[in-house]
């Protein structure tokens, strides 16, 4: 304890701050990459006419309130204050749609990446380019705004994610890394800059709609990993801690998505590695050896590590969402019958039911769309639980279901990636809140994945820990490619877990699946008529 409080105090612990959909947290770490310190911040997205968004106060308050839930973990544990860091990172989920007059003024609500309203740019970009446009990719949310003429448009002077934004917050500059970047338009990866061929393609026709902006103009600077990308300024370091107590001049590491440093948090940033993030949603990376054969629109979209390799991403919106709120209806259950149980032991125990389960869920069929999800074609959301009259209706199955479907939307994308692409991977680890209940989220991961599935110690610090890994290599990469660096600096003593699921489980997640697959038209009814 003496040796860490030491390193606090002199300034020479690493932060990474991400911002979930769910929760705002931070990680601090000493020079053996080791959390030594955290804090967290719950927030909420809302539904506001018909978009998905967090308002600005959202934004900063959760900002602030995240690093002072850190300052009081570093006093309670160690009786200092934080004052001084020797680098800093900030991470978010990907995508969506942040723009900014000329002033640096917001010009409309944040749209997250949860918003299926970009269908048509998405369609007519991917048709344009010849290239995976997905719908929560911030040059789709742009060009919608221009098909639907709104007068925003003719204001816009830059636009960027919401790392990019508190990133922009902090230090004055307007850059993301690769990573980030690669969600917001197509890059390059020989030049790890975005494709100077479709910036063209894309001002050629947005010029024929009346709109005088060149792209060029209006995205961030693009920096890869390792790359300097300013220092926390006087203002920034206010924003950042309230109390004023936090040094200026720390420098920063470019701003990732949360994709990004799950890669970085599971050591998957190389060729035939992959990870799965499942939380809130769920995505798959997997780092390829070469390109795919063809687009896959709406199904898989190509992205980059933060060094700027080229990767697979399979994502879905829903996750687990909406077993959360069924496992929150449950405890309210049991406090009105007079009992009082921890959040913890709840989820423990309805979560670890559905190992008790039938292996197919016994007819058991929830849909756990909150959003809509272009992986299925469903364009909004209802969430629905359907059954059988003779369906195995118990608790156990119920549980079972609502992990299964939790996956339902991501194992229809990595069967384009297994079966139709022949992608190869030497593994596949698993970090995020849905592997917080061990055993049941890696027996459904596995069985839905039909490949063994990794958890290292480090996987329920997720993406913030992989952000402030992110921030040491900034500071001590020593020219280390990012993939050297985690190999020998980070990962070299890892305590892995590996589990594969039996033969009976994959069986059972197929006939499941196949069972969701043909019950998406009740979804689809559902939409229609509710």
């Amino acid at each position: 304890m003496t040796d860490t409080k030491k390193l606090i105090e002199d300034g020479n612990a690493m932060l990474g701050i991400e911002f979930g959909s769910t929760r705002i947290k931070a990680v601090l770490i000493d020079e053996n990459h080791t959390p030594i310190a955290g804090g967290a911040h719950d927030w909420e997205n809302r539904l506001e006419n018909g978009i998905w968004t967090y308002s600005l106060d959202d934004i900063l308050g959760g900002l602030s309130s995240c690093y002072a839930d850190l300052k009081k973990d570093v006093q309670s544990k160690y009786g200092i204050k934080l004052t001084k860091l020797k680098a800093l990172g900030i991470s978010a989920m990907m995508h969506g749609y942040l723009a900014f007059d000329k002033n640096d003024n917001l010009l409309v609500p944040f749209r997250t990446w949860r918003n299926t309203i970009t269908g048509q740019a998405s369609e007519e970009l991917s048709s344009l380019f010849g290239y995976p446009i997905p719908e929560r990719w911030s040059i789709s949310h742009f060009y919608q705004s221009i098909l639907n003429n709104e007068p925003h448009v003719k204001d816009v002077a830059f636009f960027t994610t919401l790392a990019g934004f508190i990133h922009m917050l902090l230090t004055g500059k307007k850059v993301l890394g690769i990573g980030d970047a690669s969600g917001m338009f197509p890059v390059e990866f020989a030049t790890k800059a975005y494709n100077a061929k479709m910036c063209g393609q894309f001002n050629d026709l947005i010029k024929s709609k009346g709109v005088s902006q060149k792209l060029e103009d209006l995205l961030p600077e693009v920096l890869v990993a390792g790359q300097n990308a300013g220092t926390l300024t006087a203002e920034g370091a206010k924003l950042l801690d309230k109390d004023g107590e936090l040094e200026a001049g720390v420098p920063l590491a470019p701003p990732e998505g949360d994709a990004g440093t799950g890669m970085v948090a599971t050591n998957s940033v190389k060729p035939r590695t992959g990870n799965v993030s499942a939380g809130t949603s769920v995505f798959a990376m997997v780092v390829l050896e070469k390109d795919l054969s063809k687009a896959y629109n709406g199904k898989i979209d190509l992205v980059t590590t933060p060094s700027g390799e080229l990767t697979a991403m399979a994502h879905a919106n829903n996750c687990t969402g909406e077993y959360d709120k069924w496992i929150k209806l449950f405890g309210e259950a049991i406090a009105a019958c007079g009992f009082t149980v921890d959040k913890s032991t709840l989820y423990q125990n309805l979560l670890g039911a559905a190992l008790k389960g039938d292996k197919d869920c016994g007819g058991c069929i929830p849909y756990n769309y909150i959003s809509g999800e272009s992986m299925t074609g469903i364009n909004e959301g209802r969430p629905l639980f359907v059954r059988t009259q003779d369906a195995s209706f118990t608790l156990a199955n119920f549980m079972r279901g609502q992990l299964f479907t939790a996956l339902g939307a991501l194992r229809t994308g990595m069967d384009i990636l297994f079966n139709q692409e022949n992608v190869k991977i030497d593994r596949l680890t698993g970090h995020g809140g849905f592997f917080k209940t061990q055993e049941a989220g890696l027996t459904a991961m596995a069985s839905a994945m039909h490949t063994p599935i990794s958890l290292m110690e480090t996987a329920g610090e997720g993406g913030p820990w992989g952000m402030a890994v992110l921030a040491s290599y900034l500071v001590n990469g020593k020219g280390k490619s990012l993939s050297d660096y985690l190999e020998q600096n980070v990962f070299a003593t890892a305590k892995t877990k590996t589990f594969e699921a039996s033969k009976e489980d994959q069986e059972g997640f197929n006939r499941f699946f196949a069972n969701y697959t043909k019950g998406l038209d009740i979804e689809r009814a559902a939409i229609a008529n509710i």
